[in-house]
């Protein structure tokens, strides 16, 4: 089973983030985009990967009773768990900043969940990668905030970015994954979830 079977199914993405839909892209599924709105808010007792992987099973939830036969709808969620806490999205540039040099000169586990949708069956499974940073300085953290405003990220940073580039030392696990979306481990599940269904 190869791409193109894949692709007779209608795979809708329920997610608003550009590299999720840019890594997709470049594995060669076609797919069309929705959203889930829902609040990225979970219970207090979770840690880690239980996050994740609550997170996306509820965005799938959004979709359970509209989702038709022949399709199947691709949630995820990312969370960067550092220090026993998770590290969200940036809420302005002081925090940025505070985020980042929490990740300075430390080890963080970037973990994503992918929950998949579809009539009859939904399948949800994660992927985590250990992201070593070297030391930043002030001015380096604020010439990434300033020039690459990532506040649309987990964690406050983006692996493909000038600050992977310049301070990411050691990566154990998916590359991909850092970037949202673990596409080698995705294709697989997709393959096996069609052929299970």
């Amino acid at each position: 089973m190869g791409i193109d079977d894949i692709n007779k199914y209608r795979i809708i993405l329920a997610s608003k983030s550009p590299r999720r839909r840019e890594l997709l892209k470049d594995l060669g599924l076609k797919f069309e985009l929705a959203a889930s709105d829902r609040p990225e808010v979970y219970p207090s007792h979770l840690k880690g990967k239980d996050i994740a992987l609550y997170l996306a099973e509820e965005k799938a939830n959004d979709f359970r009773e509209k989702v038709k036969e022949g399709e199947i709808v691709i949630t995820a969620d990312t969370i960067v768990w550092c220090n026993g806490r998770v590290l969200d999205k940036p809420s302005g540039r002081e925090d940025a900043h505070q985020i980042l040099r929490e990740i300075s000169g430390n080890t963080h586990e970037v973990i994503t969940a992918v929950s998949l949708l579809s009539r009859n069956r939904q399948s949800t499974f994660y992927s985590s990668t250990k992201v070593t940073f070297t030391r930043l300085t002030d001015e380096e953290i604020e010439y990434y905030i300033d020039n690459f405003k990532p506040y649309d990220k987990a964690g406050g940073y983006g692996i493909q970015e000038w600050i992977g580039l310049a301070a990411c030392s050691f990566l154990e696990g998916s590359y991909f994954n850092v970037m949202g979306l673990p596409v080698e481990q995705l294709y697989h599940e997709l393959q096996k979830f069609i052929h299970d269904s």
